[in-house]
């Protein structure tokens, strides 16, 4: 039902396309046969960047992580749908390796 007159409102048109890209880049933190998505990004520039700073982190504390025989993480960025996240994920810590949390 559609109105017409000066007090008349346009009628919304609902478009069945989708609005937004389902497609994001996920920053992937392993440590041997362990993986755990660590971050999520629209864009793969922004997820690189943030593999980038935390593969620079683990050279940082390289020597601190084999002095107390904590694992080394290794990152990787690969592209993840929205619906293929856990229910329960939760960003990882950037430098959450140093208290243990890697996966």
């Amino acid at each position: 039902m559609s109105q017409t007159g000066p007090d008349a409102q346009p009628a919304q048109v609902v478009s069945l396309s989708r609005v937004r890209d389902d497609k994001l880049w996920a920053v992937i933190a392993a440590v041997g046969r362990r993986t755990r998505i660590a971050e999520v990004y629209h864009s793969r520039a922004a997820a690189d960047a943030d593999r980038n700073w935390r593969e620079q982190q683990v050279t940082a504390y390289a020597g601190f992580l084999r002095s107390s025989s904590m694992p080394v993480p290794n990152y990787s960025v690969a592209p993840i749908r929205r619906p293929d996240l856990p229910r329960s994920w939760r960003p990882l810590p950037a430098l959450g390796f140093l208290r243990g949390q890697i996966i």
